[in-house]
Formats: C-alpha cells, structure tokens, sequence
C-alpha cells in the first residue's frame, strides 16, 4: 500500500491517495466509504483497524526531524524530546485542540517557532545551525542520501513553497502516534518478520526507479504512468486521459514497493544506525 499524503487544512484531503497491490495484478486506488476524498482520520482508521494482512506501508512524509546534525531535534530547548516516538507525542499533545489531526498548534508554538521557516517571511532564529553551508534548512541524514539519488529533498523544519513537505510530516506524525504501536514503524521499530510494517516513502525514488527523473516524477496523464508501471514489471491500469498527481504517485509507489520490498539491501542502509533509527529514521529505497 501507499499513501499520498497531505498537510492542508480541512476535514477532507484532494491531496491524500491510497494505493493497493496484490501480489499480483496492477495496482488500484482504495476510496473512503461515502466520501469523494479521504480524511487524514479515515487513513488512521484504515491503518489501526482495517489494514489488510501482511500489508507493506509506504506513507509519503517525513516521520521524524532532523536530530543528527545538532544532536537534538531543538538544540538548547530544555523540552526538546529524545527520540522520534517522543516527538510524535510531543506534535500530538500540543495539537490536541488541532481539528483533523492538524499541526499549526505546534508550529506557532512560543518556543518551537524558533526552528521553523513559516508563511509571510516568518523565518525562526534557529531555522538555520550557526555556520549552515546552504540556506535550504536542515536536514536529516536519510536526505542526503536522497539528494544524492538525484532527488531534491526539502528540509522538513520549511513550511514554504508548493514542494514543501513539512506541514505533511507534522501532521502525519501525529497519526503515527495515534496509531500506538497498531502497525510497526519502520526503522523506529524493529522489522518484524511477520505482519504488516510502516514505512516512510519518497514517490520521486518509484518515479527514479521506474525511469523518470527527478524532475519529471509527477505524472498527470494515463499513458505516462502505465508507461512507468510497465517499466517495473506492473500491469498497466485501466484510464485514459488525465489523472491527478497524486493518485498516479500512490499507483506507481504501490507498483515500486511490491518489486522493491523483497530487496534485502534496501532494508540495511550502510549510513543506518540504531541511534539514527531511533531519532531521525530513514525513508525505505533511499541508499
């Protein structure tokens, strides 16, 4: 399964696709029963309540912050918390009053603020560490091994621009902690050897892997994305015409994640350590 997922506001998402492969067959979306467009509440209740058996996750976000570079996740914040599912309940106690698992509570915080680049040129005094080499934010170590595929990462601490991903890893954070150890989260959790398992996903490296470059990753069109699922061995789906981006990216990394999850390598990174697991992560396929 993969999830497009969305940081907008709103009890409904056009941004949130959901994706489903069998072992075999092409890839299909799942639709919320009466609804055109799901919530991030009904994905949390198909995660914890009606997820398919031994089902493989991808979830497209970023499901931790930054840490290794400064050694925490707010450097010199005496509440800034130690690993990653700490951080998920951390995101999710100060949003409590957030309507729709939404996180603005969190990015105006008095304190947190500091470390974020927000709208109207609202850039936090420690969105920067002190001697930054770039001004892109931080970023954390499975980044750069995405930007070394060929992909253009976006620190998760920006809040700004249309390829943003930080208000999408906010609120997904906190259905990860809603979700409380109902689906393993992999690496903060250990790889089970049975069962479902979640993951963190980057559509760009199914789009990389099937073809595409970086920078052509989004596909708005049937013949497009059968092209690309023809490329990873996938039968082809049923459409012509135009598809909005967001379905086509749950199709093809539902398609990529079938081919991709029996790789041994790609569940042992070479620059994944246990401390990394527990705090920062990885995204799974990013070498």
């Amino acid at each position: 399964m993969a999830i497009d997922w969305s940081g907008a506001l709103g009890p409904r998402q056009k941004g949130i696709a959901v994706a489903l492969c069998e072992r075999e067959g092409p890839p299909r979306l799942l639709r919320p029963a009466n609804h055109a467009h799901w919530s991030r509440e009904d994905v949390l209740h198909l995660l914890r309540d009606a997820l398919p058996q031994d089902t493989l996750v991808g979830l497209d976000l970023g499901i931790s912050l930054p840490f290794a570079d400064a050694g925490a996740f707010f450097p010199d914040w005496p509440g800034s918390p130690p690993d990653a599912r700490a951080l998920w309940a951390l995101i999710d106690a100060i949003c409590a009053r957030d309507e729709h698992l939404a996180a603005a509570s969190f990015v105006d915080h008095p304190e947190i603020s500091a470390y974020f680049r927000r709208h109207g040129g609202r850039e936090g005094a420690r969105f920067h560490l002190p001697g930054a080499l770039h001004r892109r934010g931080r970023m954390r170590v499975t980044e750069q091994a995405q930007a070394r595929a060929g992909c253009k990462p976006y620190s998760n601490f920006n809040l700004v621009g249309a390829a943003q991903v930080g208000k999408s890893s906010l609120t997904g954070m906190r259905l990860l902690h809603r979700l409380g150890g109902a689906v393993p989260v992999w690496p903060v959790d250990p790889l089970p050897e049975t069962g479902s398992v979640l993951t963190e996903i980057y559509t760009a490296i199914a789009a990389v892997a099937a073809g595409r470059t970086a920078s052509r990753a989004k596909m708005t069109d049937y013949a497009a994305l059968n092209q690309a699922l023809t490329a990873l061995g996938s039968p082809s789906v049923a459409g012509s015409g135009s598809i909005d981006d967001h379905s086509a990216d749950a199709l093809l990394t539902t398609a990529w994640l079938r081919v991709a999850a029996p790789r041994a390598n790609l569940w042992k990174p070479a620059d994944l350590t246990a401390q990394l697991a527990r705090t920062e992560g990885w995204t799974f396929g990013a070498a």
